[in-house]
């Protein structure tokens, strides 16, 4: 095997080696499979779940940087996705570039701050154009199809089924002989797979920026300064002083940061075409150095695509004491990531997250008075919010999944589950709670394993 072939496949297989440099003790992640849940009254079965890898924008020039780093890798894939992290965790801002067809500059002169429609779009761009210049929607790829050395002796690679199976809804012994026979059944059963697997794949980018509070608080301490001096001055007094040095004795006290996130989502373009190309072209499940070659050469098939946006700046300061530098970042990024997919869910329909009823709840009597689920603050749930009640059909004929909308949900005051990172070991309200309870405001029976969606859930054309 020559050394540039060898190159591209360690791309495909290894982490990415500056950030381990950048960032020491970096925190794995476990992938999470399929949730169970209780249907048709009882029966256990899967639901399939959206897949999410993540990353970062690192800014080197922050005062912050190394902090954030380590509290990035350190996070979890939000638990309900699977995580689908490849080997680019983190990209350098010095080195993204605005694509060829705008002008030229680099995408640091815009973050950090509130941005315009034009510079959220060229910053999606941006990151589009770099995502897929590292082969990210290829390394997607070769991690749904288990990209691995043939044996522990040999410099062959090859792919299978397992996280596809894993993840799915299919029968493992027959999903394996009909791919061995290159049956048009085997095929169709993987295209359903993409379909409601592999389509629902994506990367959120987060370009992270901080204001620490002592510079908020230096910033007010010079405003009680000058306040203080004019009452003083129209006083003839000391009042204007003593307020300055008890402002300012108050601002000291503060030694948290303000968390201003851009989040960028992508999508892993997944589609007929693109399927046949990978399924005809370069799955193998025995060596076979032609179809590797052509896999690790192609550099058009497989990209991902900008589909939404969101930004957060966040406002909480923590008390002095309360957490060391380490522990405070990475509880005001974790919970500013988290808003900003609860937003993005909200914003982009596919991207929507179905959570299971995981408990009936009745008075005294045996009366149905609520239902529980474990969604809360950490999806921004609050009594305003509403969600549908949608009830699964598996088709075992057409490996087809389908959801039918039975009844409509409120969160109860009072009621919500603060599922916020570390809400627990802060005693936020609501963090005692074991889930969110919800009153039916219409439709029919709800039970266990039901899943629920925010807002009006809108079905696919072939649902």
């Amino acid at each position: 095997m020559n050394k540039l072939l060898f190159s591209v496949i360690m791309l495909l297989l290894l982490p990415f080696v500056a950030v381990e440099q950048l960032f020491a003790d970096e925190a794995d992640n476990t992938t999470t499979n399929s949730e169970i849940v209780k249907e048709d009254k009882g029966k256990l079965q899967k639901y399939m779940r959206s897949s999410l890898g993540t990353v970062m924008i690192y800014h080197p020039e922050d005062e912050f940087g190394e902090y954030i780093g380590k509290a990035f890798l350190a996070m979890p894939t939000p638990d309900k996705y699977n995580e689908h992290d490849v080997r680019v965790k983190v990209l350098l801002n010095d080195s993204l570039q605005v694509p060829k067809k705008r002008k030229p500059g680099l995408y640091k002169a815009v973050y950090g701050k509130s941005l315009t429609k034009n510079e959220i779009r060229k910053n999606g761009e941006t990151l589009e154009a770099e995502l897929n210049r590292l082969g990210y929607a290829k390394s997607m790829v070769a991690k749904w199809f288990g990209f691995h050395k043939y044996n522990e002796s040999d410099t062959s690679y090859v792919f299978d089924v397992e996280l596809v199976k894993e993840r799915g809804l299919y029968n493992a012994t027959e999903l394996d002989v009909d791919l061995a026979q290159r049956t048009s059944r085997g095929l169709a059963m993987l295209s359903d797979a993409g379909e409601e697997l592999i389509g629902n794949t994506y990367v959120l980018v987060n370009d992270m920026t901080y204001i620490t509070a002592e510079e908020r608080a230096a910033a007010a301490k010079l405003a009680l300064s000058i306040l203080g001096g004019l009452l003083d001055g129209f006083s003839g007094g000391s009042a204007g002083s003593d307020l300055a040095k008890t402002g300012g004795e108050i601002a000291d006290s503060f030694t948290g940061f303000t968390v201003k996130n851009h989040s960028y989502l992508f999508r892993l373009v997944w589609n007929d075409s693109i399927a046949a190309i990978f399924y005809k072209d370069y799955y193998m499940q025995k060596p076979n150095l032609q179809r590797l070659n052509a896999f690790l050469s192609d550099s058009t098939t497989f990209r991902v695509e900008y589909v939404a946006h969101e930004y957060e700046a966040g406002s909480k300061t923590t008390l002095k004491g309360n957490y060391d530098r380490t522990e405070l970042v990475q509880i005001v990024c974790t919970r500013s990531i988290d808003k900003n997919i609860a937003a993005l869910q909200l914003q982009y329909e596919d991207f929507k997250v179905k959570t299971p009823i995981t408990d009936v709840i009745t008075n005294d009597k045996g009366k149905v008075v609520g239902y529980g689920a474990q969604i809360g603050m950490k999806e921004s749930i609050t009594e305003k919010s509403s969600f549908s009640v949608l009830q699964q059909s598996y088709d075992p004929e057409t490996n087809q999944t389908s959801y039918k909308v039975v009844a409509k949900l409120k969160p109860v005051k009072g009621k919500i589950w603060d599922n916020r990172y570390m809400a627990t070991a802060e005693k936020d309200e609501g963090s005692e709670l074991k889930y969110t309870t919800f009153k039916k405001v219409s439709g029919g029976d709800l039970y266990e394993g039901m899943l629920i969606v925010e807002g009006n859930y809108k079905q696919k054309k072939d649902e």
